[in-house]
């Protein structure tokens, strides 16, 4: 993926269609597996490279971290498009995510789909976070302590290390960038993906700011130089970030698990404005091929 004058790097464009949250923050999710499929369908031929899903229980509505739902979603949008679809983990220390206390329980899925060559990137979250939204303070609900100690990290980097798929970073906190460096050098991972975090509603890291941003970045250039990165987060819109990220060499993520609590804009009018936030920069989107040439030669 050589850039030139002419046709300068791609930006990877990045969608996650829906997040662990309900429709009472987020009316418009996708929820069922079909419903799942038809918006990554959707999305990846609109131009998002990359694909970001949480599986759902059919009965419910509530994540589900099966490997049969994940396998159903991955394989169900990549018979139709070309994309890179990854999967979430149970989060672990949220009210209804049990599964996330224990490694056993908590890596099942992901380590289910490896085992059929279905996960290609997969999430590591390299620290612990209080997930405190600012709507419940004045009435006193104190959150949760999101909860990934370390033999936590070092299992999920450990199944990226055998299935050679990609970690992605959620960057919380700037911390989670020199643990999740330190401890993918020692376990000798494929280099991840630092997505950083910004966010809006919630009591914790950085506002999407472009002095945010070059703090973070700073500390990348020390702790993993050259390493790649987009921008993100929850409940934030992280356009305004946009042509800063890109013009800095980064890339982008959009969708309705990191969008505004209560947006009216679907799935695919956020990967819209993406592109055009990305044509604007004057760049493309890349093609999948294309971020996955990042991890040849």
């Amino acid at each position: 993926m050589n850039a030139t004058p002419e046709d300068p790097a791609p930006v990877w464009l990045e969608v996650a269609l829906n997040g662990p949250w309900g429709r009472d923050r987020q009316p418009l999710l996708p929820l069922s597996v079909a419903e799942i499929v038809a918006e990554g369908v959707a999305c990846a031929k609109a131009g998002a490279a990359i694909i970001h899903v949480h599986s759902r229980d059919p009965e419910t509505g509530v994540q589900r971290d099966d490997a049969d739902l994940y396998a159903a979603i991955i394989e169900g949008i990549r018979g139709q498009v070309e994309c890179i679809v990854y999967p979430t983990l149970p989060l672990a220390g949220a009210a209804g995510h049990a599964a996330g206390d224990t490694v056993a329980a908590r890596f099942a899925a992901v380590e289910g789909l490896a085992a059929r060559g279905l996960l290609e990137w997969t999430v590591v979250d390299p620290g612990s976070v209080n997930f405190l939204h600012r709507d419940g303070v004045a009435e006193g609900d104190d959150g949760f302590l999101y909860r990934n100690p370390g033999d936590h990290i070092r299992a999920g980097l450990d199944v990226a290390r055998r299935a050679g798929a990609v970690p992605s970073f959620a960057i919380y906190e700037p911390g989670f960038t020199r643990a999740g460096a330190a401890l993918a050098g020692a376990l000798g991972t494929r280099e991840p993906v630092y997505r950083f975090m910004f966010t809006d509603g919630f009591h914790w890291g950085f506002p999407a700011r472009d002095w945010a941003l070059d703090a973070h970045l700073r500390l990348l250039e020390e702790i993993a130089p050259g390493a790649p990165w987009m921008v993100a987060g929850l409940d934030v819109d992280i356009l305004p970030l946009a042509a800063t990220a890109i013009a800095r060499g980064g890339h982008l993520r959009v969708g309705l698990e990191d969008a505004p609590f209560g947006t009216r804009l679907p799935n695919i009018a956020w990967v819209e404005r993406g592109l055009a936030a990305i044509e604007a920069a004057g760049r493309r989107p890349a093609t999948p091929g294309e971020v996955r040439a990042a991890w040849q030669g």
